[in-house]
């Protein structure tokens, strides 16, 4: 026998009224919220990118151009993909989060966290072994590592403060376009139902 509760069947009926909602949608505004992750994904590689050059060129850095820039594109696509999809694609598309100003939060500090400033904390522990390994920098003794990498990276986050600031925006703005499209999709009538 099998134990439902009555919350599970109206979570699922509402997810199902959603998804078919959503189908009705025309292909660009469907994609857009089936997608939108991506979109974050490729500014956060952006921003992993900017970081990493950034670092390379404080470090002196010359060598493994490719070793350095793949994990700084890829580590934060993924991780700003997945993070966005399963804190705000997937919780508007199952009724788990229905006000604008909580996606549009939501969307706007994943934004700014995983698609902004960890790929700029990534690229320290990536350019740092890579300048220790190619011995390009003066690296500092046991006692003074937190003091050298926060007086190195200082001027690095000022300069990266356009890129978060441009991440958090356009994660907050896509948020909330994809909340809008969602209410305009569940204000569609139902097909089959039209007289």
């Amino acid at each position: 026998m099998e134990n439902h509760k009555p919350d599970d069947t109206i979570k699922e009926n509402l997810t199902d009224i959603i998804a078919r909602k959503i189908n009705q949608l025309p292909e660009t505004d469907r994609s857009l919220l089936e997608h939108g992750s991506i979109y974050i994904g490729l500014n956060a590689a952006f921003c992993g990118l900017i970081a990493n050059s950034l670092y390379r060129r404080t470090l002196h850095v010359t060598k493994a151009r490719i070793a350095a820039g793949l994990p700084m594109a890829v580590i934060p696509f993924l991780s700003a993909n997945a993070t966005y999809t399963s804190f705000v694609s997937l919780p508007l598309s199952t009724g788990d989060l229905n006000c604008e100003t909580c996606t549009m939060t939501r969307a706007g500090l994943t934004g700014l966290v995983f698609g902004g400033l960890y790929p700029a904390f990534l690229a320290i522990p990536v350019n740092g072994a890579l300048a220790a390994r190619y011995q390009s920098a003066l690296l500092p003794e046991k006692g003074n590592i937190l003091t050298y990498w926060i007086r190195i990276s200082k001027p690095i986050f000022r300069k990266m403060l356009f890129p978060f600031l441009l991440q958090t925006v356009f994660t907050a703005y896509l948020g909330s376009r994809q909340y809008k499209l969602l209410i305009t999709a569940l204000q569609l009538p139902e097909l089959g139902l039209e007289n």
